[in-house]
């Protein structure tokens, strides 16, 4: 993508064409999962726990982009949007409501 996307309602479409394997999806999920898990261990028990958190999401969710998707995570041209995204999708996949978004981006 050369162009600068200037609209979060663009970048969400193009975010979800960039995950269109379902195995990239996967590993994001448990990136994710994982970080949630991470978190709350690290506020409630022991912060040692939030050392784990990007590792753990950034850790799956690069794997899946450069050995399954083969493609530039976002999150190097658009941390902020990426990063809600990846919870965006998370949210969206466990309460399976992300299939008309992928279908609404071609990426199904």
């Amino acid at each position: 993508m050369s162009e600068r996307i200037a609209e979060y309602s663009a970048f969400w479409l193009h975010y979800l064409r960039e995950h269109a394997r379902p195995l990239t999806r996967g590993l994001h999920y448990i990136g994710t999962g994982l970080v949630c898990v991470f978190l709350v261990i690290g506020l409630i028990a022991d912060v040692t726990y939030l050392i784990a958190v990007p590792i753990a999401g950034y850790g799956f969710a690069w794997s899946a982009h450069f050995f399954v998707e083969k493609n530039k995570p976002a999150t190097f041209t658009y941390p902020i949007w990426s990063l809600y995204s990846d919870f965006r999708m998370f949210w969206l996949f466990l309460t399976e409501e992300l299939r008309a978004h992928l279908d609404a981006a071609g990426a199904a």
